[in-house]
């Protein structure tokens, strides 16, 4: 059976380009939901005009497919909206934030 944790490490390989980091640690994910084979993220973006959110929601179905999941639902959100104060600490020391 799929865990959050396992998911959440696979959802680190996608990065933003533009800001070069994951989108875990950029706070995208604000929900996730297993149960059983079927997935549940709910996510943002930094902006909403972001010209690649059809490429992160297609980015995060296949790599959560890719760990055996049947059934993956992506929804985006801007509400709340995306702030800095999502960053993990991590990202914030790599963006000299901390």
């Amino acid at each position: 059976m799929l865990t959050k944790e396992q998911i959440m490490t696979a959802l680190k390989e996608i990065i933003d380009w533009e800001i070069g980091l994951n989108i875990v640690d950029l706070g995208l994910i604000y929900d996730l939901k297993v149960n059983n084979s079927n997935v549940y993220v709910k996510m943002t973006l930094t902006a909403p005009g972001c010209p690649m959110h059809s490429m992160f929601v297609k980015q995060v179905e296949e790599k959560i497919k890719k760990l055996g999941a049947e059934d993956v639902k992506v929804e985006l959100t801007f509400d709340p909206p995306w702030t800095p104060d999502r960053l993990s600490e991590e990202a914030k020391k790599m963006l000299g934030l901390k």
